[in-house]
């Protein structure tokens, strides 16, 4: 959707699916820009922008860019003789809680959407936002045009939803990093699950959240493809998410790395060690709606303990300051130290579960490269560590000659 012309090829792709009897919605994020040239000019206004204070505006601003490209999609598609309708987010309703900036879908309705399909339109919605029950613009965070998407397809019960990127698949790791990097076929939704959570770009966590609780088959596929590519052809690219998960238990151990550069390490030392401490921590950070991810406590000694845990680098400045301000004068602890230059590196797998010793063969290679790890956190199909920034590429390349995924067959 970056241009006038993008948009054009967009309508023609929408076309050929309805004219061979699909019944479509779509769901466009905004031209490319158009968000960020947005937020730049709040920010011009008020240099706090990231305040509280600012966030309903922001949401009533930063949901423009997608209300204009439905409306000019819905008018490149007439233009081409297919009937389509635009809505906005509200207007459907999809319908949201008050967290402005991220906030969360609560319900669809559905009854307009179907009235139109079964009338032989194409129905267009707006991604990234909705509204709340106070009548308020919300929105879903960054990328969150495609949780709205698969949030639509669930209310639809659609066939399948298909989210063309810029990228024509999932791939075993970042191209960028590694170019030995394998596009896969398929994916189970577990695994593209944890390698969202633990910082693939490819689809927002949420989206995939919605896929799997709902059953929504996911492709995910290149906006790059010309637009006139056969059907069956378009149908059977990219990277399906794939609920059949026994096949894959007995092949590829390790699907894919993944990694996030942005994460940030806080640890509280010297914290008394007794019931509700963790609580006392963390829980004002919840309330600020600060999502954490991994969290390590330290062993007792003395009765005294250390607690770390890691939060999104834009999340960063504000947990430090509830902590300093509303926790630890309270808790006792003796002082709050932070690291903004590390990184979480994973390794993601159904088959890990039925074979043992991956996640030693993944400490192996990190010792042998010299890389230190400063936290571990695991799950049944994945490995996560934290280390240091400036290692991750060397981490990633490594770890992905181990698990030989430059073998992947695509």
């Amino acid at each position: 959707m970056g241009s006038t012309e993008r948009i054009s090829n967009v309508a023609k792709r929408v076309a050929k699916w309805h004219r061979a009897g699909h019944q479509m919605v779509v769901v466009p994020s905004a031209m490319s820009g158009e968000t960020n040239r947005l937020l730049g000019l709040a920010k011009e206004l008020a240099p706090s922008l990231m305040s509280e204070a600012y966030h309903r505006e922001l949401d009533m601003l930063a949901s423009t860019g997608e209300q204009a490209s439905s409306a000019l999609l819905a008018i490149a598609l007439q233009a081409i003789g297919i009937e389509s309708i635009s809505y906005a987010g509200w207007q459907v309703a999809i319908k949201t809680n008050s967290a402005f900036t991220k906030a969360r879908i609560e319900s669809i309705e559905d009854q307009k959407v179907l009235s139109d399909l079964n009338q032989g339109r194409v129905v267009i919605i707006t991604g990234f936002q909705g509204v709340d029950e106070h009548g308020n613009i919300t929105t879903l965070g960054r990328g969150g045009s495609d949780t709205s998407a698969v949030a639509v397809a669930a209310a639809l019960k659609a066939k399948e939803c298909l989210i063309y990127t810029d990228v024509d698949g999932v791939y075993t790791t970042d191209p960028r990093v590694v170019p030995q990097a394998k596009r896969l076929a398929t994916v189970s939704f577990e695994e593209m699950l944890e390698m969202a959570s633990m910082g693939s770009k490819v689809l927002q966590i949420r989206s995939v959240e919605f896929a799997g609780k709902y059953q929504v088959p996911l492709r995910v596929l290149s906006s790059f493809t010309p637009w006139d590519i056969d059907l069956e052809e378009e149908a059977r690219s990219g990277t399906l998410i794939s609920f059949e998960e026994d096949e894959k238990m007995e092949q590829a151990v390790v699907s894919g790395i993944a990694f996030n550069r942005d994460e940030a390490k806080i640890s509280v030392l010297g914290v008394p060690d007794k019931p509700g401490i963790a609580y006392q921590i963390l829980g004002a950070v919840a309330q600020a709606n600060i999502e954490v991810d991994m969290i390590i406590q330290n062993i007792s000694k003395d009765g005294k303990t250390d607690f770390s845990f890691t939060v999104h680098r834009n999340d960063y400045a504000k947990t430090l300051e509830i902590l300093k301000t509303k926790v630890i004068p309270d808790l006792g602890a003796s002082e709050v130290v932070g690291d903004t230059q590390t990184c979480k590196v994973s390794i993601v797998g159904i088959g890990m579960r039925s074979h043992v010793g991956i996640a030693s063969k993944m400490f192996q290679t990190l010792s042998q490269e010299g890389i230190n790890i400063q936290m571990i956190s695991t799950s049944e199909i994945k490995t996560s560590v934290v280390i240091d920034e400036k290692y991750m590429e060397l981490a990633v390349r490594a770890l992905h000659k181990t698990f030989d995924l430059d073998q992947v067959q695509a």
